[in-house]
């Protein structure tokens, strides 16, 4: 049995080069939560369709837009003054781990919506990561499976 989404991200985002990997593409408007659920359903081999891929972008871009987002902006607008002010400092970190909490929350959420999606042996894996890096250049994508290492 394969191991599960968040198992996955956690495992994935440790190895070297792709934190900064997935920071520039955060950066740069990539939802990573998406891109790591592409990655898993591609390692996987479920076979990518355009209706899939729809209906995770919706669920993705709605928690990412209404939950994670807004703490991601908090905790980056407190970066500066939190470096000289150690209570502000604290209440970023716990800002940090309850965005992290999210993320989690989402990856378990778009595990749930693809649990009948069968493994098929599919070789879709570019396919998955092209369509969650859309509107994004053809070198984000490089750099994604340059940094994992696919």
């Amino acid at each position: 049995m394969s191991k599960g989404l968040w198992a996955f991200a956690v495992q994935w985002y440790a190895r070297p080069g792709v934190e900064p990997t997935c920071l520039a593409l955060q950066a740069a408007g990539a939802n990573v939560c998406l891109l790591l659920c592409a990655a898993w359903l591609g390692q996987r081999g479920v076979r990518y369709q355009a209706e899939r891929c729809e209906a995770l972008q919706a669920q993705a871009g709605h928690w990412h837009a209404e939950v994670i987002a807004p703490l991601r902006h908090v905790r980056q607008q407190w970066r500066a003054e939190a470096a000289h002010d150690a209570a502000l400092h604290g209440l970023r970190e716990q800002l940090k781990a309850l965005e992290l909490a999210a993320e989690k929350e989402l990856l378990q959420r778009l595990e749930r919506a693809t649990a009948e999606w069968p493994p098929e042996q599919a070789e879709d894996l570019e396919q998955w990561l092209a369509s969650s890096l859309k509107g994004l250049n053809e070198e984000a994508l490089q750099a994604w499976l340059a940094s994992g290492g696919f």
